[in-house]
């Protein structure tokens, strides 16, 4: 199961998300989300847990905790959405001539 973890400190790393969410069970990925331009952390991640009902303990326990001065949201990741490119997606493969 994969979990939305957001209202993230700058200064939190993946490994304290590791660390945190392995309290309540085995912790297959963290990806902690970075912005291309900074290097700087957005502010959420994603972490990834094998078995449901692990992650539904950590969701449950952890929503709302304080970490490094801010209280998390932890729910379960919804599926990326397809989100429309500006200009149309063959931008650049108008009429040549």
């Amino acid at each position: 199961m994969k979990l939305y973890v957001g209202n993230l400190s700058f200064e939190t790393t993946e490994n304290d998300l590791q660390d945190l969410f392995e309290k309540h069970g085995t912790v297959n990925e963290v990806h902690l989300m970075m912005d291309k331009m900074t290097g700087k952390s957005r502010g959420f991640a994603f972490v990834t847990m094998n078995d449901g009902t692990q992650a539904g303990a950590a969701m449950s326990s952890l929503n709302g905790q304080e970490l490094n001065g801010r209280a998390l949201n932890v729910n379960e990741a919804r599926p990326r959405e397809d989100r429309p490119r500006p200009y149309g997606a063959n931008r650049f493969a108008g009429n040549r001539r």
